[in-house]
């Protein structure tokens, strides 16, 4: 990838990057059929500034996992900043009383397309970050950035060294962190989301690890009337994330 860039592919992350003032370096438009379809975004782009070249189908597939998933579109970027322990202290001292903090923290989630999930649900119920281990996160890769459909460009993402000692530190702030898992006897629609909140999930399968469970406040779970015993983080993330949402408009 010339110059450290990274591929971002898809027609809606494209738009999402140019409807955020996050214009690519460079634009790879498929040749032929697809650099019609595309004219509005190629135009966009160049009018932003991004340098537009056309590019043989087989080139974009090379770029973007899946073969023809780029939809006609490749855009060289960037890579996506994340912060620190740092970033979010100064997040927690400087968050409104008016409108508290509302956070994900997402232990041992490897799986790209989940992370690229949270996130667009994060964005979409107005979280204030999603915080992730370290050596336990999938990477914000290209594929996250497809998923997110945006979210991963605005949605402020700390990777933290130590996620117990974190959950420490949110709790002396004054955040309520609120774990989920299959065993709790307290169901995540009987929790109080109104006030500053930080809700954990782990991956699915191991769910969080025992130390991560061991630094949450409480323990909440979702009921399960089928024949499944869990549902996809990114499915679980969502739900409890909305049910902030609902919380907080009806409180």
């Amino acid at each position: 990838m010339p110059g450290g860039l990274e591929a971002v592919y898809g027609v809606h992350a494209v738009e999402a990057l140019l409807a955020r003032g996050r214009a690519p370096s460079e634009l790879w438009v498929q040749a032929g059929e697809a650099e019609l379809r595309l004219n509005e975004i190629v135009e966009q782009a160049r009018a932003a500034g991004s340098r537009v070249t056309l590019k043989a189908r087989e080139e974009l597939d090379a770029l973007s996992t899946g073969g023809g998933a780029h939809q006609g579109l490749v855009a060289l970027c960037a890579p996506l900043a994340t912060e620190n322990e740092t970033g979010l202290k100064l997040r927690l001292d400087g968050w409104s009383h008016e409108e508290a903090p509302l956070f994900l923290v997402l232990d041992s989630v490897t799986d790209p397309h989940n992370l690229g999930a949270c996130l667009r649900s994060a964005d979409a119920a107005g979280a204030h970050g999603v915080i992730v281990p370290k050596d336990k996160s999938a990477s914000l890769n290209a594929t996250v950035r497809k998923v997110a459909c945006g979210a991963a460009e605005v949605v402020p993402v700390y990777q933290v060294t130590n996620l117990a000692r974190t959950l420490d530190a949110m709790k002396e702030a004054g955040v309520w962190v609120l774990g989920t898992a299959g065993e709790a006897e307290a169901m995540a629609f009987e929790a109080d989301f109104t006030g500053p909140v930080a809700i954990v999930m782990g991956a699915e399968g191991k769910g969080m690890r025992r130390l991560t469970r061991e630094h949450c406040d409480s323990l909440i779970k979702l009921p399960m009337a089928g024949s499944v015993s869990s549902l996809n983080v990114s499915v679980a993330a969502g739900i409890c994330l909305f049910e902030a949402v609902r919380q907080r408009r009806n409180g």
